[in-house]
Order: C-alpha cells, then sequence, then structure tokens
C-alpha cells in the first residue's frame, strides 16, 4: 500500500513554556490515517493535517464499542535526536487487540513506517524539555454505520500525536491509592488484556469516587473472589515483598504492559527474584504494618514509573516508605527513563531512533 502525504494548510499555535505542557490537551499539525473495507481490505493510507473525522451516527462504534487503540512516546535525547521505545512491542499488542475484538489487523511492517514519517513530519512538535515527550496514539475504530451487535465491515485506523508534560502534575510523588471490592474492571474471559475504550469507560465510576474523596488511583481486585490484586486504573503494579517483587501474573485479565516488560527485565539485571502471582488485599495492608512490604509502584507508558504512599481499603489505611519514593522505585525510574532519553546506554534493543 502506498503512503500519501497530503499538502498542511496551516499550522497550530504551540505552548511555548513546555513547563506548561499537559497530558493530552494539545494534538499536532498531523495525522495519519488508514480506512478498511471488506474485503478490499486496508486502502487511501495517508498523512494529512488533523481534522475532525465525519461519522454517521450509525456507526458501530459509537453503539457497540468496537474500538481498540494504544499509547507510546517518543522521546528528545540530548543531541536533539529522537527515539522511540519499543514501537514494535505497541504495534503487536495493537494486533492482538485487533484480533480479540473482532477487527482487521494492520500490517506491521507498513504501520511502523507510517508512524516514523508522522513523527519525521512532525519532529519539531517533540518537546526538549526534561521529562517531556511526544505521546503517540495509534487508535482503530468501527464505522460502518448499521445497527446490529456484529463485528463491522468498514474502519478507519489513525494515529494522532500530543506533546506531553509529566503526567503526575506534582512530579515523581508518591500517589494515594483506594482498594475497590464493590466494582471490578473485568471478569475472566472478558476483554482485560485488550487495550479497549470499554475497559476504561468501566473504571470510569470508581475512579470518580476515589478521586472525589482525594485518592490519585484505584487498585482493582479480581472479579471472582474480590480479594486478588489486578491492576491499577492506568498501570500495572508491582511490589516489594520480603525481598522479592510481587506482580500480578498475565491470565487475560490484565494488561501485558510494554513498561511492565520492561521493568521485570530490569529487576532481573539488578538480582531481585520475581514472583508472579496474585497477591491479596490482606497481605498489602499487613505487610505494610508488618514491614514485609517495603514498596510499591506502578508502571505504565503515560506515567513510566509511579509510586504509591498509601493504600486504603474500606475503612482502613497503611503508608509506605514514610510517605517517600522507594529506593527501588527510585532506581528502576532512573535506569528506564535514562534509556529512553539517552543518559544511559541501550543494552536491550528497546530504542528505535526516528
Amino acid at each position: 500500500m502506498e503512503l500519501q502525504i497530503l499538502p498542511l494548510t496551516g499550522q497550530k499555535p504551540r505552548v511555548t513554556d513546555e513547563s506548561k505542557l499537559v497530558f493530552g490537551k494539545q494534538f499536532t499539525d498531523r495525522m495519519f490515517i488508514m480506512e478498511f473495507d471488506r474485503p478490499k481490505g486496508w486502502h487511501s493510507a495517508r498523512i494529512a493535517p488533523y481534522a475532525p473525522f465525519s461519522l454517521d451516527p450509525a456507526a458501530l462504534v459509537l453503539h457497540y464499542a468496537q474500538e481498540i487503540f494504544e499509547g507510546l512516546k517518543a522521546f528528545r535525547r540530548p543531541d536533539g535526536s529522537i527515539a522511540l521505545f519499543r514501537p514494535m512491542d505497541n504495534i503487536q499488542r495493537f494486533n492482538r487487540s485487533a484480533r480479540r475484538m473482532c477487527m482487521p489487523e494492520v500490517d506491521e511492517a507498513f504501520f511502523f513506517k507510517a508512524l516514523k514519517e508522522l513523527i519525521r513530519l512532525e519532529a519539531d512538535w517533540v518537546p526538549h524539555s526534561e521529562g517531556t515527550s511526544l505521546y503517540i496514539r495509534p487508535t482503530m475504530i468501527a464505522t460502518e454505520p448499521v445497527l446490529g451487535v456484529k463485528p463491522a465491515d468498514q474502519y478507519f485506523c489513525y494515529i494522532i500525536l500530543s506533546p506531553v508534560g509529566a503526567y503526575y502534575k506534582g512530579g515523581l510523588n508518591p500517589v494515594k491509592i483506594w482498594i475497590s471490592d464493590e466494582y471490578i474492571r473485568v471478569a475472566p474471559g472478558g476483554t482485560g488484556e485488550a487495550k479497549t475504550g470499554g475497559n476504561y469507560a468501566a473504571s470510569l465510576y470508581a475512579s470518580t469516587e476515589a478521586g472525589a474523596q482525594g485518592y490519585d488511583q484505584v487498585l482493582w481486585l479480581d472479579a471472582v473472589h474480590r480479594k486478588y490484586v489486578e491492576e491499577v486504573g492506568s498501570m500495572n503494579i508491582c511490589f516489594l515483598y520480603d525481598g522479592k517483587v510481587v506482580t500480578s501474573p498475565l491470565k487475560g485479565t490484565i494488561l501485558d504492559g510494554i513498561t511492565r516488560r520492561s521493568i521485570l527485565t530490569l529487576i532481573r539485571e539488578m538480582g531481585l527474584e520475581i514472583e508472579e502471582r496474585a497477591l491479596s488485599v490482606d497481605e498489602i495492608l499487613e505487610g505494610a504494618e508488618n514491614g514485609r512490604l517495603q514498596e510499591a509502584f506502578g508502571t505504565g507508558t503515560a506515567a513510566v514509573v509511579s509510586p504509591v504512599g498509601q493504600f486504603t481499603y474500606r475503612n482502613r489505611t497503611v503508608s509506605l516508605s514514610n510517605g517517600r519514593i522507594g529506593e527501588l522505585t527510585q532506581k528502576l525510574y532512573d535506569t528506564l527513563t535514562g534509556i529512553q532519553y539517552g543518559r544511559i546506554p541501550d543494552s536491550h534493543g528497546w530504542i528505535e531512533m526516528i
């Protein structure tokens, strides 16, 4: 398939003070888009000016939520070059999500080529300041105009870009987590490991309730026993427990996080043992009180590594690391961001230069 580059008709005003960049509020001048029609397949691939879509009110995505997306970042290096972090992992996961949601897969090599070309054209949008980056959002939506619960025969696939500052406005400070046993995110056999909007929509009510009580995130428990840790609203989560790092196993109900994979690799290289098992809420509360639970941190593309300073479950609150960032958490954050921004050599083949 040919990639067409359409002329840019105008340029958007930009945030000149990069300290004022917020997450996901501003978008670049261009976007990538291609269309799918069955049985024709993918066609009309183009990089075009960023603009609204025209969708039929009966488009299937609006009624039955057939949609997937990804999230990755481009980083400005000290020498001015631009680096991507594990982009093929995201593209491969995009296709896994597509299969789960009965959507057409993309040609991974072509999709990567289009992504790189889009970033080359929008290179001036990649911010320069410490902690900033260009957030990349590949998305696919069902556009066929028909009312009926079925896989669509027509789709849009597109990529938009957003210059972003740090995910948490207050910096890398420990977050407060509310543990929910009333609401669940997903159940076994559901779409938990697919990156689809319905999973996030299901989290909104509990997240809003937690925010109203002063918490930063919700920690979801399993849907069967309402007892075992799964993941945090926008992150996988890890615990330094009895000198080992414990994290929930990939069993179809949590996202196979690219940052999670990277962090677990770094932990092994640091000589720490990893247990992928279901940690119970009782182990969290009692471990925080008796010292067996030393640190906890979330992992995700947007936040990278997010230290946890407090858990609240029902009417019980426990704190970790005296409200400060734990030593391991800080080391993992420094190491991973060091690789991303080029301060530390990449010995894993994770970096793709633009």
